[in-house]
């Protein structure tokens, strides 16, 4: 069994999403990894990880739609708003979706689907700069 990893920085711009699944494809290659799995977790409590269609752009935007109705930025009801109105909304987005994900390996890749990309997802207005951690397992190619 041999392992591979690398730290990712991922610029977001503003609240939306942002594929990383070439990044993820090149440490899976670095790696050498024939046949696996591939973590990837990041750091965060106000931004996460989704596989989603990367095909049509507005799935993503219902995705979004969906999000500002089930948890509104600013709401009342909200006890911690230490960092701004979208804060705590941004910690429950997070906690509805994923901080990680497990992808399998096939042949040296990502074994995802025709239509499927990975992406951060930033759940906060401001910019920020994300921290993935991708670890790539498994039998190593000759």
């Amino acid at each position: 069994m041999m392992f591979y990893q690398r730290n990712l920085q991922v610029a977001t711009g503003r609240r939306g999403t942002y594929e990383i699944t070439r990044e993820i494809q090149a440490v899976v290659t670095a790696g050498e990894i024939e046949t696996g799995l591939c973590h990837v977790f990041i750091q965060h409590t106000s931004a996460s990880l989704i596989v989603c269609e990367n095909a049509d752009s507005t799935v993503r935007k219902d995705l979004e739609e969906f999000f500002a109705r089930a948890a509104p930025d600013g709401d009342a009801m909200y006890q911690h708003r230490t960092e701004g109105p979208d804060d705590m909304s941004a910690h429950i987005r997070s906690v509805l979706t994923q901080t990680d994900l497990v992808l399998p390996i096939a042949n040296r890749r990502l074994a995802l689907g025709v239509w499927q990309g990975v992406f951060v997802y930033e759940h906060r207005y401001h910019a920020s700069s994300r921290k993935v951690i991708v670890t790539a397992y498994g039998e190593k190619s000759d």
